[in-house]
């Protein structure tokens, strides 16, 4: 990290009225939950395990729902805690800063740690829900993993029978409009967009720093790891993301 690269964020942050956020996997490394695409990612260490996200080979093959339940059951964001990174986006919010916290993270750490629901934006759906694929009929998660301790394999919807799923977006499944839309109008609003632990390779939400900058905005991206944005931010920021967060945010 530049020292002085971090002095201007925070001069940035510290004369924004209105900031949008967007954050990616890299934000929770930090609490135990692997990223995908990093150097120890889930994906990259194991190529097979993304195919297999796929809503087709989902609903087609009953062994792909099966090992889904099974790994539901050890994931590790039912153990994870929100970490300094997290911490810090609350932060933003109480100092009045954070219009919007848009996130691709299906944890629920950001609202775990303060940040307040409404403000929060997940593009990418939740974990900590079910929904049935036929009915649309959403229920807690823990509700279905009650019944793989249980024994079933693969539960089906207890009002139509029909197959059930994380109220996750897999791939090949479209992003809910509502919210997609509502990320859309934080990035056209913000003065100053955070991209915060994402790649920026997932469209369209990849496509919100462009979005902000092109009505004005300035753009920073804070990550581990290079991303697709890096040459067209205006400052991008490489290192641990909590301790850049907690440098210009606090």
């Amino acid at each position: 990290m530049e020292a002085d690269q971090i002095d201007r964020a925070r001069a940035w942050v510290d004369a924004a009225r209105a900031m949008a956020v967007l954050t990616g996997a890299g934000i929770s490394t930090d609490s135990g939950i692997p990223d995908f695409r990093g150097p120890q990612g889930v994906w990259t260490k194991d190529p097979k395990a993304e195919r297999a996200a796929h809503i087709d080979h989902y609903l087609a093959d009953p062994e792909v729902r099966q090992r889904a339940w099974r790994q539901r059951l050890s994931h590790p964001g039912w153990t994870a805690e929100p970490n300094a990174g997290h911490h810090a986006l609350v932060t933003l919010e109480q100092r009045g800063k954070l219009h919007t916290l848009i996130t691709q993270n299906i944890d629920g750490l950001h609202q775990r740690a303060g940040s307040t629901a409404e403000k929060v934006v997940e593009v990418h759906g939740t974990i900590r829900e079910v929904m049935c694929l036929d009915c649309g009929e959403r229920a807690p998660m823990e509700r279905a993993l009650d019944r793989v301790r249980a024994g079933e394999a693969d539960p089906p919807c207890r009002s139509c029978g029909g197959i059930l799923k994380s109220a996750t977006v897999s791939f090949g499944q479209s992003l809910d409009p509502i919210d997609l839309r509502r990320a859309e109008r934080a990035a056209l609003a913000c003065e100053l967009f955070l991209a915060v632990g994402t790649t920026l390779t997932v469209y369209p939400v990849a496509d919100l720093p462009r979005v902000a900058a092109a009505a004005g905005a300035r753009v920073v991206v804070v990550n581990g790891e290079p991303t697709a944005y890096d040459a067209e931010a205006d400052i991008v920021l490489r290192g641990p993301i909590s301790d850049i967060l907690g440098a210009i945010v606090t």
